[in-house]
């Protein structure tokens, strides 16, 4: 079995005790098998009342507390999780299974390949997410900044999943030709790219009506689910629906 990094992973068939640092790949492994989780980071928030044992947070889990819980394998991922973490998993002998989709497509093929790696037939929530994201994109097109963080600003640039669904919903961003997955420009910089929105997810950063959106005025604003930007798992079946209706309310009309 290889993970998303294309390596072998050597684990049991299948994995009895999964312990998960991923927020997403938590509900998608309690949405499919959800009698094979043994832990969770503090993050992970869905499915509702998911009743785990926690392990701290997503990049600086506690190593001595998922070993406690004695997992057959734990699941990380490149962006949300440190390698110094994995490494450590790693080398006390817990196999590592590893994700890092940078689009849509990606997203897809890499739950598909770790859902048949832990035994579990193909999931309905999986399907009905695919035949959601076969809609076109909306005719109209909106240049779009989209930050993830402030202090520094940091927003999305080229190559990253929540870019990639936003660009099918017709969002052009405006650092999307940036090299950097994740450029850190000056506000100042941001408005001379004159975006005709701002989009602020509530996570990584919780951006909120009165943090953020005065950043960028006169251009409008958005709030928006991060969840449904950011996470590739079960929300992916409705995240279309969600986001376009919030970015409907943000956009100028034509």
């Amino acid at each position: 079995m290889r993970d998303d990094l294309d390596r072998d992973v050597d684990l049991p068939h299948p994995p009895r005790r999964v312990v998960s640092l991923v927020p997403s790949l938590t509900e998608a492994v309690a949405m499919t098998l959800p009698g094979i989780l043994a832990g969770a980071t503090d993050y992970c928030t869905h499915p509702a009342g998911l009743d785990l044992p926690r392990v701290g947070g997503t990049k600086y889990p506690s190593v001595d507390r998922i070993l406690e819980l004695r997992p057959d394998l734990v699941l990380a991922n490149v962006e949300e999780n440190r390698e110094e973490g994995v490494a450590a998993l790693g080398a006390a002998g817990v196999p590592v299974w590893v994700t890092y989709p940078r689009d849509l497509d990606a997203a897809f093929a890499s739950l598909s390949r770790l859902l048949a790696a832990l035994g579990a037939d193909r999931p309905a929530w999986l399907a009905d997410a695919e035949v959601a994201w076969t809609a076109p994109p909306p005719d109209r097109t909106t240049r779009a900044v989209i930050p993830v963080w402030r202090k520094p600003w940091v927003v999305l640039g080229s190559g990253t999943f929540a870019g990639d669904l936003l660009r099918r919903l017709g969002i052009v961003n405006v650092f999307g030709d940036d090299p950097e997955r994740y450029p850190r420009p000056s506000l100042e910089l941001i408005r001379a790219r004159e975006p005709e929105l701002a989009i602020l997810p509530d996570e990584p950063y919780a951006f909120t009506a009165t943090d953020g959106p005065e950043f960028f005025a006169p251009t409008p604003s958005v709030l928006l689910s991060g969840r449904h930007l950011t996470w590739y798992g079960p929300s992916l079946a409705e995240a279309r629906t969600v986001l376009l209706t919030a970015l409907a309310s943000g956009r100028r009309p034509s």
